[in-house]
């Protein structure tokens, strides 16, 4: 599979560790991650801080793309939801912790999430 990062010098340059473009190489498979929370396997219990929840979502990404014989490796783009500005340094370590140097797009978007208790949410996309 072949990708390529695409970061324009005519743009700013990209912060943080994202590309601001990912180009996918024809004939690769895709995978699309719906919205992931901090949900115990259970579905009923969840950790209280950002950093619980945070880590929940990456081992749910990472079993998930296990499943498709994939690996963070082959993600190319996350958008992730937060309940709240105050998360963005967080969540900033947790990506740089679970991609190291893999360089995705990225958006990260403060909003009302479906439940109070949610911190995060995250959506993935990897290509093979």
């Amino acid at each position: 599979m072949s990708l390529k990062i695409l970061n324009p010098l005519t743009v700013f340059p990209p912060y943080r560790g994202y590309a601001h473009a990912i180009e996918v190489g024809p004939g690769s498979r895709m995978l699309f991650i719906s919205g992931l929370n901090g949900f115990d396997k259970d579905g009923i219990s969840m950790p209280e801080s950002f950093e619980g929840q945070a880590e929940m979502i990456w081992k749910h990404i990472k079993a998930i793309l296990a499943e498709a014989e994939m690996a963070v490796s082959d993600l190319v783009s996350l958008r992730t939801y937060l309940a709240s500005s105050e998360y963005d340094e967080q969540n900033a370590a947790m990506r740089e912790k679970h991609l190291g140097g893999n360089r995705v797009a990225s958006t990260v978007i403060v909003c009302q999430l479906l439940e109070t208790k949610w911190k995060l949410e995250v959506e993935a996309v990897a290509a093979k």
